[in-house]
């Protein structure tokens, strides 16, 4: 019987996960738009989209098989660390779902082999050193982080996430293992998690591929990656002079200043070009940022 998908009352995605009995022994399973799996992955993708849904085409959606020898020894494992988070927490794993944004390759490299060295070198540790993923409703916040492939599709990973005990990680910590037995992972607020960051040392135990959604979001394509602006080098783009002129124009002065300041510190050289748009992203939020390129693009 084929692993089956949820959504509960509180949100959260649950699911009873269980080795496909499919012939297909790639890595991934195409699920039929008909399937009710599609729809709930795809609906928990399009919800966390916002406004940018109705400009977002859903490509495909694939599971994750569990044919093979390794990845049926992968989710053997998942769910024996599982049970064992439960005991240790009180009978509580805190499973929970969240998405990975990487390029088609890293995405099927992850699928095939887990999770590596590279992922935690790659992500911009806004909250420690580690696997970040945002939270299964926040797909629009991973979509912007996106790379398309060659034919300008996107593709983000949806993954299974054993969280245990998380602990607050400040924005701009170097904390790179649970600061005590106590904790299993980090988020960014306890109360109302965002970003999920699962230490390096746990990553190929807690998180476990779940599905992936291959996407074409022309509004979203090359805002926020390459380019001397937010975006691509061939997309049209904003310059983060012009940028800021606009940003003045939106943001109250507190605000601002955060953002200018480090503005001046990127022109000096002090912090690099990935810090200012992730403090951008902070303080201005990712709805209003496309929102305000956009409609600077679409006045061109």
């Amino acid at each position: 019987m084929a692993a089956q998908v949820e959504i509960v009352d509180n949100g959260e995605i649950i699911d009873s996960l269980s080795p496909h009995t499919s012939g297909d022994y790639s890595s991934t399973i195409l699920l039929r738009e008909e399937n009710h799996e599609y729809d709930v992955v795809k609906n928990c993708f399009l919800s966390g989209m916002g406004h940018h849904a109705a400009e977002t085409t859903v490509v495909s959606v694939r599971k994750t098989s569990a044919q093979r020898i390794t990845a049926k020894a992968k989710l053997a494992a998942s769910n024996v660390f599982a049970e064992a988070m439960k005991r240790k927490n009180g009978g509580d794993a805190n499973v929970r779902y969240g998405w990975y944004s990487g390029s088609k390759e890293e995405i099927e490299r992850i699928v095939s082999y887990g999770f590596s060295s590279s992922e935690v070198e790659k992500d911009d540790r806004s909250h420690g050193v580690g696997v970040h993923f945002l939270h299964h409703t926040c797909s629009l916040a991973a979509a912007v982080l996106g790379e398309a492939d060659e034919e300008g599709i996107q593709h983000l990973l949806l993954c299974r996430l054993i969280l245990g005990k998380p602990e607050r990680i400040i924005s701009g910590s170097k904390q790179s293992y649970p600061s005590s037995s106590g904790y299993d992972c980090g988020v960014d607020n306890l109360e109302n998690p965002r970003k999920y960051v699962i230490w390096s040392c746990n990553m190929n135990s807690y998180i476990l591929p779940s599905h992936v959604v291959s996407f074409k979001s022309p509004t979203l394509r090359g805002l926020i990656r390459g380019g001397g602006g937010l975006g691509r080098a061939r997309s049209p783009c904003v310059s983060f002079p012009i940028l800021m002129s606009i940003l003045s124009k939106s943001l109250d002065r507190p605000r601002m200043n955060v953002i200018l300041t480090t503005y001046v510190d990127f022109r000096k050289g002090k912090v690099r070009r990935e810090q200012l748009i992730r403090k951008m992203r902070e303080v201005v939020g990712d709805e209003l940022l496309l929102d305000i390129i956009k409609n600077h693009r679409n006045s061109d």
